[in-house]
Parts: C-alpha cells; sequence; structure tokens
C-alpha cells in the first residue's frame, strides 16, 4: 500500500525545474518509494550505488562524452540515484552532465548527509533543490487506516472518531511513523531490526565508530533523557568517553537523520538559559525499540516525556518539509520558568506548552518577556501541524 506523503508536491516542483534534485532521509524512511510513485509513467532508470553492478555501469558512462553517456544508460529522461554517498566522484559527474544541458532529470537519493551534502556542496553549488524526508507526519500515518478519508478534516476526526483517533495516535507513540513499521503487523520485531546496526550502517561505514555498542549505549542514555537538557559533559563520563568523542558522535547521529538537537532561545543572556540543548528523536518507535518499550497505554510512566518528544518531533517534521523556513527553540530562564517549544518564523514568534493532559495556562515569564501567550498542546489534537502552523 503507497501512503500518499506531503513532500511529493516539493518532488514534483524540483522535477519541474532545472536543477538537479537531492532526496535526502533515513533509511527505511520511504525516499525510493516516493520518487517511484512521482515518477510513474515516465522513462527513469534507477542506478543503486549499494550495488556494485550499478555504480560501475555509472562511472563507465562517465568516461564517455555526456551524450554518448546518456546513451549509453539507455536515454532516460530521470535518472535517479539511490545511496549516492557511496561513490564520491558523482557529485562532480553529475555536475559535468547538468552542465552539458542534457534533456536529463538527475535525482540523488541518500540515506545521510554525511558525504552527500559535502559532496554537493562543492560540486554543485546553485544548481541543486533539496528535499528532506522525515518518517511520516502523523496525518500522513492516518491515510492508511481504511476508516479514513481526505475530505475529513482534523475537527471532524477528532469529533467523529474520537476513539479509533485515540487508539491511533497512542500506537503512533509507541511505534513511530517508519511507513513499513505502521503497515506491519509485527511492529515491534520491524522496530528491533531497524534499531540495531542497520539505521545507523552508514556512521559504521565511515569508520569513524568502531563499535556499533557504542553508538547504542550513547543513544539508550538519550532515550532516557527525552525532554530533558542533556549535557555531553555528563555523558561522556556515564559512556567513559571522551566529551569531544560523545560531540562527534551526536553530530553524526543527527546527519543520519537519528537525532535532531533543539536549542535553547535567548535574546537576554543574564536571565535566560543560551547554551542549553535538548536531544529528541526522529521517530518515536526508534526512541522505544532502544529501550523496549513499546506500551499503548496511555499511563505508561515515560507518557509525559514520549508525548514531548512526538510532538516536537511532529513540529520538526513538517518544519523540514517546508525546507527549514522557521527555526525551532525550547526556552528556560535561570528561575526555571520553562516553555518547551518556541518556533520562530522570520520575526513571528509561537510558544508552546507540551503536556499529555493538562490545559491550565502556562508560561507566563516568557509571555512577560516577549508578549507572546504560550499555547497549549496536549493529547486532545494530535494534528500538530495544524496547530503549530508549520505545515
Amino acid at each position: 500500500m503507497y501512503i500518499n506523503r506531503l513532500g511529493e508536491r516539493m518532488l514534483t516542483k524540483i522535477l519541474s525545474g532545472n536543477k538537479v534534485g537531492i532526496v535526502l532521509g533515513a533509511r527505511q524512511v520511504g525516499k525510493t518509494t516516493l520518487v517511484e510513485h512521482v515518477l510513474a509513467g515516465r522513462k527513469t532508470l534507477f542506478l543503486n550505488f549499494d550495488v556494485e553492478i550499478d555504480k560501475q555501469r555509472f562511472l563507465a558512462a562517465a568516461v564517455l562524452s555526456p551524450a554518448d553517456g546518456l546513451k549509453s544508460l539507455g536515454g532516460p529522461d530521470v535518472l535517479v540515484v539511490d545511496e549516492a554517498q557511496r561513490l564520491p566522484e558523482a557529485a562532480r559527474i553529475v555536475k559535468g552532465w547538468h552542465d552539458s544541458r542534457l534533456p536529463l532529470k538527475i535525482l540523488l537519493l541518500g540515506s545521510s548527509s554525511l558525504n552527500l551534502l559535502d559532496q554537493a556542496a562543492e560540486s554543485l553549488t546553485g544548481r541543486n533543490e533539496k528535499l528532506q524526508l522525515p518518517p511520516l507526519t502523523f496525518e500522513e500515518a492516518l491515510r492508511s487506516k481504511d476508516w479514513y478519508s481526505n475530505i475529513y478534516t482534523p475537527a471532524i476526526l477528532r469529533e467523529q472518531f474520537a476513539a479509533p483517533l485515540r487508539v491511533f495516535l497512542l500506537q503512533s507513540l509507541a511505534f513511530g511513523g517508519y511507513p513499513e513499521v505502521v503497515l506491519a503487523e509485527d511492529r515491534p520485531r520491524l522496530l528491533r531490526q531497524l534499531s540495531s546496526d542497520y539505521l545507523w550502517k552508514d556512521i559504521l561505514q565511515t569508520g569513524l565508530v568502531k563499535s556499533p555498542d557504542l553508538i547504542k549505549r550513547l543513544l539508550a542514555l538519550l532515550a532516557h533523557q527525552v525532554g530533558n537538557e542533556v549535557s555531553t559533559h555528563e555523558l561522556a563520563t556515564q559512556l567513559q568517553m571522551a566529551r569531544p568523542t560523545v560531540e562527534r558522535y551526536l553530530d553524526l547521529l543527527e546527519q543520519t537523520y537519528v537525532v535532531f538537537r533543539l536549542p535553547s532561545f535567548s535574546t537576554n543572556p543574564r536571565k535566560e538559559i543560551t547554551r542549553g540543548k535538548k536531544v529528541f528523536f526522529w521517530d518515536t518507535g526508534i526512541r522505544n525499540a532502544l529501550l523496549n518499550a513499546f506500551s499503548t497505554e496511555e499511563f505508561r510512566p515515560d507518557i509525559g516525556a514520549l508525548w514531548e518528544n512526538w510532538v516536537i518531533a511532529e513540529a520538526a517534521k513538517y518544519n523540514l518539509l517546508r525546507g527549514g523556513v522557521s527555526e525551532l527553540f525550547f526556552w528556560r530562564s535561570r528561575a526555571q520558568s520553562e516553555v518547551d517549544l518556541v518556533v520562530k518564523t522570520g520575526d513571528r514568534l509561537r510558544a508552546f506548552e507540551v503536556k499529555w493532559r493538562s490545559t491550565r495556562p502556562a508560561g507566563r515569564a516568557f509571555h512577560a518577556q516577549y508578549g507572546v501567550a504560550v499555547q497549549p498542546v496536549n493529547s486532545d489534537n494530535p494534528f500538530i501541524g495544524e496547530q503549530v502552523e508549520v505545515c
């Protein structure tokens, strides 16, 4: 079953333009499936650089003139290169083909931004457009349910489908939004596979991390600390690692779309925390797999932290799909007043208090400081894109 994605519009726009398309996202997030769906009916050649013969076919075409190289590949209208980060010279070769004005659209797909963005920055500056694809948003995942219709508004769904919507929300918190997981029967098994070496295969292949055990131990600590500020010094002490090594591992995990960091918002360093950061998982299913905690009960002991991760990840997904037009922060004063999510779009600020149940007014200190009312985000309304206005 194909689940319609919010990224389809952006991908269609990229394909209609005259630049090289770069589609990035974690492994198994649905990049290839999305591209195949949007390109259905067009003469397309798919090459996968995880497959040696595909890599050699590409390199053989590259030694010919651009026109002859294209002919040797069968003269496709669209060339899609999956796992493009596997071949460092791919971006340079693609630049030559693009500059030759061949009647060819090129898409580079990567499960990691570790190398591909660096290569593209060097060779394809001004010649590329990017789409970063996260796991399914809640509204995308809902499209897999037989009781869902795209004519239903969020208000109708909350009013007329309250019970199944609640069940699906709890499942989403527990199992996340990887497309295969959403559609599977045995979701814990799939998540355990993803959260083994597979999801950070790119990190291990760089040689920068010698043992997957170090990554797993770091991720387990981060999974326990979701919603709290993360101290790299404390992580280094607990893992018996050097602090720069922990920082490097966090960078790698962020570049491979496993986690993202939420910085603190501040315009007054004397009264506000300025250097703190929180770490969240792009997918709560991966977080739960690391802890082997797949309960779909709303009274599970970590429901508050899990809900915060889920909400902020939802906001981050929508922002990613819009090209990162907003900046996301948390806020904490030195007097310990706190706001869970601050969204800055241009000069506009919005602030949100994320609580599973509470609807009490919050964020008075933030309102006093910035004149911005803090809006509650609770589980009665799981349509985060609608609330945070980043969709």
